[in-house]
């Protein structure tokens, strides 16, 4: 006798035939969903943001990289890349002063024992004046997209321009 089963939800059914027993088995299974980039805020990252990166860790063909993420298309995108000949000052103002935003700087600094060196740092920018959506947004998805970014040495987080200063960057280089 054959009976109907209604199953909605998370749930899907698989009907296989068991020739021994001359029945029908019902097999229940999740539903297969795609697997999100984050599963926090389910932000993806784009190929480009982890070239770029690449490119200003190996070949060191970029000073800085600033990341946005387009909530539209729910993914961490490539917003601005500074040439090797800018400098700090250039990376602090392509930062917007109202808007959250994911930034690697590559800071090279002279050692005490005169040994040229060179820091790869993470900032996640999250000013006061942003809006409280962006900056969970970007708080839940920071650790996923730092964890694509391999090779980050330093991590800050700063909410207003003092506390990534050019001073506060040479104390935490060393």
């Amino acid at each position: 006798m054959d009976r109907v089963v209604n199953l909605s939800g998370p749930i899907r059914p698989h009907i296989r035939r068991d020739s021994c027993r001359n029945s029908t088995i019902l097999l229940l299974k999740a539903k297969e969903r795609p697997t999100m980039a984050n599963a926090a805020s389910g932000m993806a990252v784009h190929d480009d943001c982890k070239l770029r990166f690449l490119e200003l860790k190996s070949k060191r063909t970029h000073r800085f990289i600033v990341f946005k993420i387009e909530e539209k298309q729910k993914q961490v995108i490539v917003e601005k890349v500074g040439e090797p000949t800018q400098n700090y000052e250039d990376f602090t103002a392509s930062l917007p002063a109202d808007e959250c935003r994911y930034a690697v700087y590559d800071f090279d600094f002279v050692t005490a024992e005169n040994c040229q060196k060179s820091r790869i740092f993470f900032i996640a920018w999250s000013p006061d004046t942003s809006w409280v959506r962006s900056k969970m947004i970007y708080a839940s998805s920071k650790d996923r997209f730092k964890r694509e970014l391999d090779g980050i040495q330093v991590e800050l987080q700063a909410t207003d321009p003092t506390e990534m200063g050019l001073d506060v960057i040479k104390s935490r280089a060393s």
